[in-house]
Order: C-alpha cells, then structure tokens, then sequence
C-alpha cells in the first residue's frame, strides 16, 4: 500500500476506533532471539508473540483464507517470529494510523507489515527494515478503453480512482491528476465495478491477483505499468533496533539460502524480477 498521507487526529482517538480484533495488550515481555542474531533483548508487547498490524484486505500480501490470515508479509514476518521462537499475531488497524506511527506508538503492535513502501515522511516516524519487496504501480482500466498511460487519461477525459493514504495516489496527484479516493483496495475495486471511475492505480501485484478472477478479467485489463521505483518494508517503533536487526537477518538470510524466492513463486507466481512480465 504504496502510501501517505496525514493524519492529525490523537494516536488513541483513533486506535479506540479503528481497532480490529486486536488481541494485543500494554504489557511488554522479553525474548532473547534464537540463532544467535541478537545478544540483546527483544522486548514484545505480548508474551510469547510477535504482534503485526496489518490493514484487511490487501491480496495476496495480507488477507483473510477462512478464519487465517495468510499472505506475502505475513510470511516474511513468520521468519522473524521464528528466529525468536514466538508466533506472529495479526491486528487489522486502519492503515493511516499504521503508516503514521500512531498504531506501534500507541503500543498495539510490535511491527506493521501492509504492503507498506518506505517513504522519507514515513522514516520520521517509523524505523523500517531492509526492503523486501520490489513494487510498481498499475494502472486497471475498462477493457477497450485505450489507455497506455497516465497521459491518455487525461487527453480522454477518464475518471481516475485511487486508495486514499496510499503512494499510488500521491504518484498520481503529482502528475497533475485529481484522482477519486477510495478508502480500501476493495473499495476502489468497486468503484471501478460500478463506475465511479474509469480507471484505478494500484500495486502491481494486486492487479495481477484481482485479474485472476473471471468476472475482474472478462471486463477489465491491465491497461499501463507505472515504474515509480518503490520499495515496501516492515515498520517498527522508532529506536527499536533490536528487532530490526532480527528481522534484518532474517529477510537476507532468507534471500541467500532461497526462502524468500519459494515465499515469492508461492505468492506471485513468478520469481522475484519477472513480476508484471
């Protein structure tokens, strides 16, 4: 969720309100990492768990198969919750509050993983891991329409629509475009659907996914790929470098001994570098 945006409304304003299910308490614990990868303490908001926020749905980076989260971040962040022998616990939270700072600040999880790309506004109020994941936008237009690129939407005069919050709406805007914001993917998707626009920008993968659905493909194509060279990473509480060395450690040693490419295919497909080929 290639995003930002701003939010000046108190951390605990809105954590009361926004809170999904969120099992995670005030309360901190310590692990020592396994592996050797850390001498110092980790100290987790719960015991026994490495708690994630995530925003619901993001596919296939993060949502729900059943009663289970699954997704591409959440298994990275499983290979830093294995490295310290916990398990991961996930907290669906509104994204603006995720990419503030507000959600880790106010204590209700240790990381936050949603498709997140790393910004310079975001790094003053996060500390983000190494990247790990390669992204791009896309943008997802009516078929027929005859839009190769931001240019042609608007020499025709289309309705763009965006994910408010998100890089892929400031990306736009910065091209001059005045974009429709919907409040989630879903959202957007079905503005889309229904014709509140004509076209949306989006992640890549997400697109990708959303074609692989009959109804999606039988209206709609890939119309343009946006190569804004960003890069998601896993956002943790500013000053917490012990975990983010553990997660650091984690996403190379996973790059090196070929996890991250399984993790990848698993989700994508493809391997990492052919995405969108």
């Amino acid at each position: 969720m290639t995003s930002i945006g701003a939010l000046a409304v108190s951390a605990a304003c809105l954590l009361s309100a926004c809170g999904g299910g969120s099992t995670s308490s005030e309360t901190s614990a310590s692990t020592a990492p396994s592996g050797g990868t850390s001498a110092s303490a980790i100290k987790l908001i719960n015991p026994g768990k490495l708690t994630t926020c995530t925003n619901l749905p993001y596919e296939p980076f993060q949502f729900k198969q059943g009663d289970k989260v699954v997704g591409f971040d959440v298994d990275i962040v499983d290979l830093a919750a294995k490295k310290l022998g916990v398990t991961q616990d996930i907290v669906d939270i509104d994204f603006a509050v995720i990419k503030s700072g507000a959600a880790l600040n106010a204590g209700k999880c240790d990381v936050a993983a949603a498709g997140m790309t790393i910004t310079p506004e975001r790094q003053k109020n996060l500390l983000f891991s190494e990247p790990y994941f390669d992204a791009t936008q896309a943008l997802l237009a009516k078929k027929g329409s005859g839009v190769k690129s931001l240019d042609d939407v608007k020499a025709k005069g289309l309705k763009l629509g965006a994910q408010a919050s998100t890089t892929g709406l400031d990306y736009v805007k910065g091209k001059g475009l005045n974009p429709t914001e919907f409040a989630d993917s879903p959202k957007e998707l079905l503005g889309l659907q229904s014709g509140q626009a004509d076209v949306i920008v989006q992640d890549i993968p997400v697109v990708l996914t959303w074609l692989k659905k009959p109804e999606i493909a039988d209206k709609f194509e890939l119309a343009a790929s946006l190569d804004t060279g960003e890069q998601y990473g896993v956002g943790m509480k500013m000053g917490n470098d012990a975990l983010a060395k553990v997660l650091n450690d984690a996403i190379t040693a996973a790059k090196s001994d070929g996890t991250y490419e399984q993790i990848y295919v698993k989700w994508f497909g493809k391997k990492p570098g052919e995405l969108g080929t």
